[in-house]
């Protein structure tokens, strides 16, 4: 008797706990390879970005750090030669001025330094845009 094909694939499929585990792995290497300067803040925020939305799944979105919800990367970070670099995706949850056909909206963030009050506007910067 054959075993299904489609039975066989799924077995061997990591379930969800083994892809988290997985993802933030390799979220933590692409964090240990950021020059110095930035290995501390990425780390920071690594441990901000769960702590705000813990139901966000690291994952590597175009070579960086990313936080997916339901499978879509709603932000991301990235060490630049002279910042820290902190964005979101179309993913994430950001509404529009009610009736502006068109707006500019904030999805960026650069900084040298990770302060008390930089790590408080970006933790609720997570919180909203993982909700």
């Amino acid at each position: 008797m054959t075993a299904n094909p489609a039975a066989k694939k799924a077995a061997a499929r990591p379930g969800p706990r083994a892809d988290k585990a997985d993802g933030e792995a390799a979220v933590l290497a692409k964090i240990a390879a950021m020059p110095a300067p930035y290995r501390a803040m990425g780390e920071r925020l690594h441990a901000l970005i769960l702590r705000s939305a813990p139901a966000l799944q690291p994952t590597v979105w175009y070579g960086m750090p990313g936080y997916a919800k339901d499978g879509k990367t709603v932000c991301f970070f990235r060490a630049d030669k002279k910042y820290m670099t902190f964005g979101f995706t179309q993913e994430a949850n950001v509404t529009r001025e009610e009736g502006a056909p068109h707006q500019l909206i904030e999805s960026a963030w650069y900084f040298t330094a990770l302060d008390g009050a930089t790590e408080a506007k970006l933790s609720a910067i997570v919180r909203k845009v993982a909700s």
